[in-house]
């Protein structure tokens, strides 16, 4: 399987995807908890089908020492007993963002109220432009059908 378009061997593509891993980045290195960071990016993959972001994602997180079973169990993460009431705030409000057209007002103030109880005014800011950025990345990569499986750890680092 091959994707729809090689948007490495577009100069005007290569640029967005330099600025936008630049924002990624920005997050990655902001003080919200890489293993909160990888648990959302993961979720968010998994309801928009991008297995491309889903491959990466794990991978990525076991590489930075997250343990398979909490991965395994993100997509149930309401039935698991492994994730902090910080890490459940946090998958939920991913879950409200990313299904944004579900939910006629957006995300509730119940949820937002709840991932703010964990997290300061810098972790959200960075909760929101994590869930922002990997639902534009999980679209790119799912409108080019980019393949999955071949993702190797920091290959992008």
């Amino acid at each position: 399987m091959s994707a729809r378009l090689n948007i490495f061997a577009i100069p005007s593509a290569g640029k967005v995807i330099k600025h936008i891993t630049s924002a990624s980045k920005v997050v990655h290195d902001s003080t919200l908890p890489v293993t909160t960071q990888h648990l959302v990016t993961l979720r968010a993959s998994q309801i928009n089908g991008c297995g491309f972001c889903t491959d990466m994602h794990s991978k990525d997180a076991v590489a930075e020492g997250e343990d398979w079973l909490r991965l395994n169990m993100v997509a149930a993460w309401r039935e698991a007993t492994c994730f902090t009431e910080a890490e459940r705030a946090a998958l939920e409000l991913a879950e409200e963002g990313t299904r944004i057209a579900d939910a006629a007002g957006g995300v509730s103030d119940e949820v937002w109220e709840n991932a703010a109880k964990h997290y300061d005014e810098e972790q959200l800011a960075s909760l929101v432009f994590l869930i922002g950025l990997i639902n534009a990345f999980n679209r790119m990569n799912v409108l080019i059908q980019q393949p999955a499986g071949d993702y190797q750890p920091g290959q992008f680092a």
